[in-house]
């Protein structure tokens, strides 16, 4: 289920440990869009502003998310620290294969299981291959991998800001239960559209 929502209003639904597994990459609170832009010698597209990137979550909401989810993978983990105080073993680096550009050469993913830090080596370009609608996008095959490496059969996954939907893709392929929401109704139909599109082309295989 994929709703048009606050994320608070969506958890508040839900009793204590629903969630097997919650992937989410919230807001780093770094304002990216003015923060110097995608490069253009890789062609990713420009944005309308928007002020969703001003501010991160709250105390609030990570004591929310922890309480209606067993385990949890917090991409940005590095602007949340002090909301993630539980030290754990398996953090995630997905290196972007980049050289030479003003963005980062990776992400840092917080994961709440006691396994060895894995890196993830994915070119950023991938999101342009996968269809960029939003300025923050994650490629498909990142959180295949999440999946396949940190989920279980059955497992209910959350995510509690949709963006671009990778992730639904993501779990619609792989067999995965997935609850999801997205404030901002225009990134939230874009999402929606490209998931149905996404649906549509695996029917025409």
């Amino acid at each position: 289920m994929i709703t048009n929502e606050d994320n608070m209003e969506l958890m508040a639904r839900y009793e204590d440990n629903h969630f097997d597994l919650a992937i989410i990459d919230p807001p780093y609170g770094i304002d990216i869009q003015n923060a110097g832009g995608s490069p253009k010698n890789l062609g990713f597209k420009k944005y309308t502003k928007k002020n969703w990137d001003k501010e991160t979550p709250n105390q609030k909401y990570f004591d929310e998310l922890k309480r209606v989810s067993k385990n949890q993978i917090i991409w940005g983990a590095n602007y949340f620290v002090e909301y993630l105080s539980e030290g754990t073993m398996g953090w995630v680096f997905w290196y972007k294969g980049q050289q030479g550009l003003t963005m980062s050469d990776g992400e840092i993913a917080y994961t709440s299981f006691q396994k060895a830090t894995r890196m993830i080596n994915i070119n950023r370009c991938q999101i342009k291959i996968d269809g960029a609608i939003h300025p923050t996008q994650k490629p498909i095959k990142l959180y295949k991998w999440l999946l396949m490496n940190y989920a279980k059969e059955g497992d209910k996954i959350l995510d509690t800001h949709l963006g671009s939907g990778s992730i639904a893709i993501a779990c619609y392929d792989l067999g995965f239960e997935l609850t999801a929401c997205e404030l901002d109704k225009e990134y939230f139909d874009a999402a929606i559209k490209r998931l149905n599109n996404h649906k549509k082309q695996l029917k025409l295989l």
